[in-house]
């Protein structure tokens, strides 16, 4: 228990720009796999092991933010129209702001929770949003979190983006040698990031 009390009150700093892109991409798509075969679970341990890896929490505290980052995916997954979308929005405040009280650089957690749910909600009402602005809002998500020009991120966006589409023109019919193809498409996105990041 002083272990736990210890890792949640750890308040020390970190760099979020840091962090080993593959890692991080691999990690993404596990989670994508999960999120669509419907594996809470599985996704929630994913989704901590991803905090510790890309944002650097301390053990016990990943499993806290992974919960908020879950639940939001979650409540999301199971909305019809705006107003349901919506109750996922205090899931991702709370998530965003776990990692600014992690990050050694202050973003607005608010404004960048509203920029995620607003990426989520128009790709599922894709037929009104072409792909272009699921890839500008994701890209001005990483300005917010990494106090950047969206600019910089665009071609990050554009390739995730990609893996989208893909996945959704494979659907329930995706095979495995298709995840790979998303796999592949991630890590080139986070490698692209990352470079974003250190230029």
């Amino acid at each position: 228990m002083a272990w736990v009390g210890l890792d949640v009150l750890n308040r020390k700093k970190v760099n979020l720009r840091e962090f080993d892109p593959e890692q991080v991409a691999t990690l993404d798509y596990l989670m994508w796999k999960s999120y669509y075969e419907k594996k809470p679970l599985l996704l929630f341990w994913q989704m901590a092991k991803l905090t510790r890896q890309q944002a650097h929490a301390p053990f016990w505290r990943s499993f806290f933010i992974a919960y908020t980052a879950s639940k939001a995916a979650f409540v999301f997954k199971d909305g019809n129209s705006r107003t349901d979308y919506a109750r996922a929005l205090p899931c991702l405040e709370s998530y965003y702001s776990q990692l600014n009280a992690l990050s050694d650089t202050p973003f607005d957690t608010k404004q960048t929770a509203l920029m995620e749910l607003e990426w989520w909600i128009v790709r599922r009402e894709r037929e009104k949003h072409p792909p272009a602005e699921w890839a500008k809002l994701q890209a001005r998500v990483a300005s917010q979190l990494y106090g950047l020009p969206a600019e910089r991120f665009g071609q990050y966006a554009r390739l995730r983006t990609d893996a989208m589409l893909y996945r959704d023109q494979k659907g329930d019919s995706i095979l495995e040698k298709d995840w790979n193809t998303v796999h592949h498409t991630l890590i080139q996105s986070w490698q692209s990031l990352h470079q974003s990041l250190s230029d």
